[in-house]
């Protein structure tokens, strides 16, 4: 097994796990309209997400991962066709929720997958990630706003998407039992890859019975549930919150801070940052909303992927600078202090760059510095502070959004209640 496939695989996992999230997203302001808070549509797509991976934690040890696969698919499968096919803002919303709900799982699920590969797998699933940004802004904005095609219509469209998912994980990722069954005990490569504990060069053979449960061709996470069968649930609790704390401040304060602060500018903010339509390369105002998230994503890609090049050890310096970037982004909002929207597109661009360059180290720190029993432990419960910052900055926005809608119609500028 190449570690061209590895990264492939994980490259795809993260390109289909989160591109509906950033389609929805994307769509926001075609669901709700102009003059509803964008952060309707935020709290239904990540709300869901962020108490998935809240919980996570307490039961997702027990669900093999070939499960967890199929859960994934048809969960985000039938949210996106509920949300093409319905013109209720309610049922819209329902169908949100399920999207995003399979998301939350998804990173939790791949990213504790991560342990048991090399580096690259790493480094795969956030350069994909960040490549789901990316081609989701720029694939909804090349078929509503150049092409013409109906937002509805393109969200069917990419209803059909889960289904590469499955393909990759079944057809790209190698079976533990093929692995056994092809592979020599003695392979280097493979018991670096499937059994991170046992170094490079080991004489040490390699067991099926100490290969990780992937595909769940054995026991289907009975092992695990066994592991836990003896506590009590109030002891069980008790123990996972303790495992957590050591992560809150060097990893997860640094992640919530970022996210928190680049999705009120996202959802509360970029809205309302307008010019007059003749000032702007668009033929409605509505475009302006799309470009910003397709150059929000842009940044977040080439960051996203920029792992294997930029290391960054000090968490905290793209949470501060993301969190100047916010109130640049308000002052903006009310003052207009930037006198054309080339150089707004310059800042979002910017608050993606720090985005992505928060969510890449902050894994790879963690993966280098927890000890390796608990690494996969700790790769999810992480995961659940980016959509504990969501969450939050979708609670802001839904007030911050019409307050600086207000401000500026009160001011002549009334572009924000216009599409």
């Amino acid at each position: 097994m190449s570690s061209v496939q590895i990264f492939s695989s994980f490259w795809l996992f993260g390109l289909i796990n989160n591109v509906l999230y950033v389609v929805i997203l994307s769509a926001a302001v075609d669901l709700v309209g102009p003059t509803a808070p964008k952060a309707i549509v935020l709290m239904a797509d990540v709300l869901p997400s962020f108490i998935c991976k809240l919980t996570a934690p307490f039961y997702i040890q027990i669900i093999p991962y070939h499960v967890r696969i199929w859960i994934l698919a048809g969960l985000s499968g039938t949210g996106m066709l509920i949300i093409s096919l319905v013109d209720s803002l309610t049922l819209s919303l329902c169908g949100i929720v399920l999207a995003s709900v399979s998301s939350g799982l998804g990173e939790i699920t791949f990213l504790q997958l991560t342990h048991y590969y090399t580096d690259i797998s790493l480094h795969g699933w956030s350069s994909g990630t960040g490549g789901a940004g990316l081609i989701g802004s720029f694939v909804f904005m090349l078929l509503t706003t150049i092409i013409g095609i109906s937002p509805r219509t393109t969200l069917l469209i990419f209803s059909i998407v889960p289904c590469v998912l499955v393909a990759a994980f079944f057809l790209m990722l190698p079976s533990r039992s093929r692995l056994v069954r092809n592979c020599p005990a003695s392979n280097e490569e493979i018991q670096h890859i499937f059994c991170p504990t046992v170094p490079i060069g080991s004489t040490q053979d390699i067991s099926p019975d100490a290969l990780p449960i992937i595909r769940g061709e054995a026991e289907d996470g009975a092992e695990e549930m066994t592991k836990y069968e003896h506590r009590t649930f109030k002891d069980h609790i008790l123990v996972t919150v303790e495992r957590i704390k050591p992560y809150f401040v060097p990893y997860m304060g640094p992640l919530f801070t970022v996210y928190m602060a680049e999705y009120i500018i996202n959802q509360g903010i970029s809205p309302t940052l307008l010019f007059p339509l003749k000032d702007m390369p668009f033929a409605h105002f509505r475009d302006a909303y799309v470009t910003y998230s397709t150059l929000y994503q842009t940044g977040v890609f080439i960051s996203r992927s920029s792992g294997a090049l930029v290391k960054l050890d000090h968490l905290y310096i793209p949470s501060l600078l993301q969190v100047v970037n916010l109130l640049a982004c308000v002052l903006q909002s009310m003052f207009m202090w930037l006198p054309n929207i080339y150089l707004v597109f310059l800042l979002v661009f910017y608050e993606g760059l720090l985005g992505g360059l928060s969510y890449v180290n902050t894994f790879r720190a963690v993966a280098e510095r927890t000890d390796i029993s608990e690494r996969e432990f700790a790769m999810g419960c992480v995961g659940m502070s980016d959509s504990g910052g969501i969450v939050v900055a979708a609670i802001f926005s839904m007030f911050l959004e019409p307050s600086l809608c207000s401000y500026q119609v009160s001011n002549g500028r009334p572009w924000c209640s216009l599409q």
